[in-house]
């Protein structure tokens, strides 16, 4: 059979479909599923900022746990599946396709190649994770404009944000997590960004008014309660995707983003951003949800 790169609906709110079998590889007590599509996000090998979706598969009546999803690149030439942090070669490379890896809790053999199956995205999970994701984009925004226009910049910086503002984020993320109508993100206020122009030990100083300014700001955009759309540039693994949301700044924001996300701002009650210092020369920001209630 020929192996095609997945097809991905993780953009689209989808949350069940039927897909046909590709490829099936056993790996000590659990087995790797390749469908030609799919509605399960994977957890990225470069970026794993976005948890892996939940849910199950169902094969002849029998539903199987998905207990995890990852990316997954197939050399065609031999149908060789790498998987995670084995892949070896860079998106775009001739002669391999990307492919979505369901890690499943079933017996090989009871799956074959070209049947189809239904899969079923744990849709109160992925919407938790989607809430958290757009939560944090908010949040970083939100920083970025607050240092920008509150003078802790002292020079212009060349990197911008969608808004205009010296990205910081871009600038100082080390880390970011995703979990459950949260995000956790991790800054390093180190010597090269403080000769890039960013007064390090002001913003360390005034941790609790950035703070309380970033909230403000949060809450005045969440009023708006404007739609949140993704822009796919393809519909594989591979393709860039971008957040977008108007924000009531007069323009579209658009943000590099390949994690699922809300619809609406209208879904999110109240966004609670807390900065800390956690070491020496670095910050974390975490960023807490609570959804609106239906």
């Amino acid at each position: 059979m020929n192996i095609t790169a997945t097809i991905t609906q993780f953009c689209h709110q989808t949350w069940q479909l039927e897909a046909n079998i590709q490829l099936v590889q056993q790996e000590q007590n659990i087995t790797y599923l390749v469908t030609d599509k799919t509605p399960f996000h994977p957890v990225s090998h470069i970026w794993p900022d976005h948890p892996a979706d939940r849910g199950t598969i169902t094969v002849n009546n029998q539903e199987y746990s998905v207990v995890n999803c990852l990316v997954g690149a197939v050399e065609l030439a031999t149908n060789t599946l790498y998987v995670d942090k084995s892949i070896p070669i860079k998106r775009d490379q001739p002669g391999w396709v990307f492919v979505v890896v369901h890690c499943v809790d079933i017996e090989s053999n009871q799956l074959i190649i070209g049947e189809s199956l239904l899969l079923s995205v744990d849709k109160t999970y992925q919407q938790a994770l989607s809430r958290g994701h757009s939560a944090g984009h908010l949040a970083f925004l939100a920083l970025n404009k607050v240092l920008t226009q509150q003078g802790y910049w002292r020079k212009d910086a060349d990197r911008k944000d969608p808004l205009g503002h010296y990205d910081f984020n871009s600038y100082a993320q080390e880390t970011s997590f995703v979990s459950e109508d949260k995000c956790m993100d991790t800054y390093r206020l180190g010597k090269t960004l403080r000769k890039r122009g960013l007064n390090s030990a002001e913003v360390l100083q005034h941790l609790i008014e950035i703070e309380n300014e970033i909230n403000q700001q949060v809450k005045s955009w969440l009023t708006s309660g404007h739609e949140i759309s993704m822009r796919c540039q393809g519909e594989h693994l591979t393709d860039s995707r971008y957040w977008q949301c108007h924000l009531a700044e007069g323009e579209l924001v658009e943000i590099p983003c390949g994690g699922t996300h809300i619809d609406t701002l209208k879904e999110l009650q109240t966004i609670a951003v807390t900065l800390r210092e956690s070491e020496s020369n670095y910050i974390e920001m975490q960023t807490d949800v609570t959804p609106k209630t239906r």
